[in-house]
C-alpha cells in the first residue's frame, strides 16, 4: 500500500507516541525502528522511522533524517511530518533546527511550523512560549533534564540559534480566528522570508485547526499532537480509505519486567509508587561503572516474572548530577543504557513477554537490543503512549515505550492490566 504520511521521530518514545496518537482513527500504522535496510514493501498508510538522534551530534542527526526521508520517499510519501519532543528537548547547536532546514531542502519547500504542543499531556504554546502544566519550560522539571536541561521557555529564542532562516510566530489570536487566518498569515510570513513559524496552541481544537491550514504542507513539525487529526483530514479529503485493521493481539505469557532509565519527575513518581507492591532494584551509575550489571543480573535470576520486578535508574536530580560529576555526562547514561539493554535480554531469555520501558535513551538501547526492526501499534495506556507487538529472538513479545513524563503516578500497573484488555 503506498504510504500517505512518511513520519520521522529523533527517539523511540517519541516514535511511539507518534504513532498511537495517528493509530487512534483506526488506520494501520507501522513503525520502524531505525532506518530499514531493505526498501520499501508492505508499507502502511502511515509510516514511522524511529531514530535514536535527539542527543546526537549534529552531523549525525542530519545524515540519518536524510537517510529516513529518502526511504519514505521510496516508500510513496508526498508529504511528511518531523517529531521532536513536546519539550522542544534541544541544545543551542540543534538538532531540532538543523534537522528541518536539511528536510527542507531535500523537499525543496521554504517554509514548515514548529508546534511542540500537546494539551492532553499539559503541552501548551503562548505567544510562542512552551508551558509544562501551568509552569514555564525553563521553571519545569526540564531545567534539569540531565541531556538536554532547558533555561528558556521562548521557542523562538530556542529555535533562532540552530537555523540559518528567519524565524516568525503564529499566535493563539491568530489560531483562533481559524484556518483561513492562518493560512493568510502563513502566507505572509512567507512573503517576507520567514521559514520556520512557531505556532500557539493551548488546547485540542487548536490542534485541529492548525492540521487542516497545514496539511498540505510538504512539511510539518512538532510534538505527536498536531499530527494526530491528519488522518480523519485525510479520509475527508479523500486522499486516504480508512479500511485498514488494527494488529491482533499476540497470545503472551504473563510474565513482565519493567526498565526504568528516565530520572523526570513523573517517572520518580511512578517508580516509588510501584515500588509500595512489586520487587525492585536500583542501578547505580558508579556501581555499574565499576563492577557491571552482574549483579542485577543475578538478582533477576531470583525472580518470578508473573511479578513483574522493576529495574531502575530513577533518581532525583541532585544524586544524577553526582553520578555525571564523577563519570562524565555521557559516560553515566551509557552505563546505565547498557546495563539495561543487557537486562532486557535475559529477561527475554529467562521467559519475559511484556516489556514496559521507561525513557527515551533507555527505550533506544532496549530496543535495539532485543532485535526487533518493526512494530505494530495497538491499544494506548495513556495518551502518547501504546502497547506495541514484536517479534524478538523468534518470541512474540508486547512492547511500550514511556517518554519520561508521560503516564500517570500508577502508569506501570496500569500498562500491565490494559494488556489483559486487548
Amino acid at each position: 500500500m503506498t504510504t500517505v504520511l512518511g513520519c520521522i521521530a529523533d527517539d523511540f518514545t517519541g516514535a511511539t507516541d507518534l504513532a498511537g496518537l495517528l493509530a487512534r482513527s483506526g488506520v494501520n500504522v507501522r513503525l520502524r525502528i531505525g532506518v530499514p535496510t531493505e526498501p520499501p514493501s508492505d508499507t502502511a498508510p502511515f509510516e514511522v522511522i524511529a531514530l535514536k538522534s535527539r542527543t546526537s551530534p549534529v552531523d549525525e542527526a542530519v545524515a540519518q533524517t536524510r537517510a529516513a526521508l529518502a526511504w519514505l520517499q521510496a516508500a510513496g510519501a508526498q508529504r511528511f511530518f518531523w517529531k521532536y519532543c513536546s519539550t522542544f528537548d534541544s541544545t543551542a547547536d540543534g538538532n531540532i533546527g538543523p534537522v528541518a532546514e536539511a528536510l527542507m531542502a531535500d523537499l525543496n519547500t521554504t517554509q514548515t511550523i514548529y508546534c511542540p504542543a500537546f494539551p492532553e499531556n499539559g503541552r501548551s504554546i503562548f505567544m510562542g512560549n512552551l508551558f509544562v502544566g501551568e509552569q514555564p519550560l525553563a521553571e519545569s522539571p526540564m531545567r534539569d533534564h540531565p541531556l538536554t536541561p532547558m533555561r528558556d521557555s521562548n521557542l523562538m529564542r530556542l529555535l533562532e540559534p540552530q537555523v540559518t532562516a528567519p524565524v516568525g510566530l503564529a499566535n493563539r489570536l491568530t489560531v483562533a480566528s481559524g484556518v483561513s487566518a492562518l493560512q493568510d498569515h502563513l502566507k505572509t510570513l512567507a512573503s517576507d522570508g520567514v521559514a520556520h513559524v512557531v505556532v500557539d496552541a493551548v488546547a485540542n481544537e487548536d490542534l485541529y485547526t492548525i492540521a487542516k491550514a497545514c496539511r498540505d504542507m510538504p512539511l510539518m513539525t512538532g510534538g505527536s499532537a498536531v499530527a494526530m487529526p491528519l488522518p480523519d483530514l485525510y479520509v475527508k479529503d479523500g486522499t486516504l480509505s480508512a479500511d485498514a485493521k488494527g494488529p491482533t493481539t499476540p497470545d503472551l505469557a504473563k510474565t513482565a519486567v519493567i526498565l526504568s532509565g528516565s530520572c523526570s519527575a513523573m517517572t520518580r513518581k511512578q517508580v516509588a509508587t510501584y515500588l509500595t507492591n512489586a520487587p525492585g532494584y536500583r542501578l547505580d551509575p558508579l556501581v555499574l561503572a565499576s563492577d557491571g550489571p552482574e549483579g542485577a543480573l543475578a538478582w533477576l535470576a531470583k525472580q518470578d516474572l508473573q511479578a513483574a520486578p522493576l529495574f531502575y535508574a530513577t533518581a532525583e536530580p541532585d544524586a544524577v548530577r553526582a553520578a555525571q560529576e564523577q563519570l562524565g555526562v555521557g559516560q553515566a547514561g551509557e552505563v546505565v543504557e547498557a546495563a539495561l539493554a543487557k537486562i532486557a535480554l535475559a529477561a527475554r531469555d529467562q521467559g519475559a513477554r511484556r516489556f514496559v520501558v521507561a525513557g527515551g535513551e533507555t527505550s533506544g538501547a532496549v530496543t535495539q537490543a532485543l532485535g526487533t526492526d518493526r512494530l505494530d501499534i495497538s491499544a494506548e495506556i495513556a495518551p502518547g503512549v501504546p502497547w506495541t507487538f514484536c517479534n524478538s529472538g523468534g518470541h512474540d513479545i508486547a512492547l511500550t515505550l514511556k517518554s519520561g513524563n508521560f503516564g500517570a503516578p500508577d502508569f506501570f500497573v496500569t500498562a500491565l492490566k490494559k494488556l489483559e484488555s486487548l
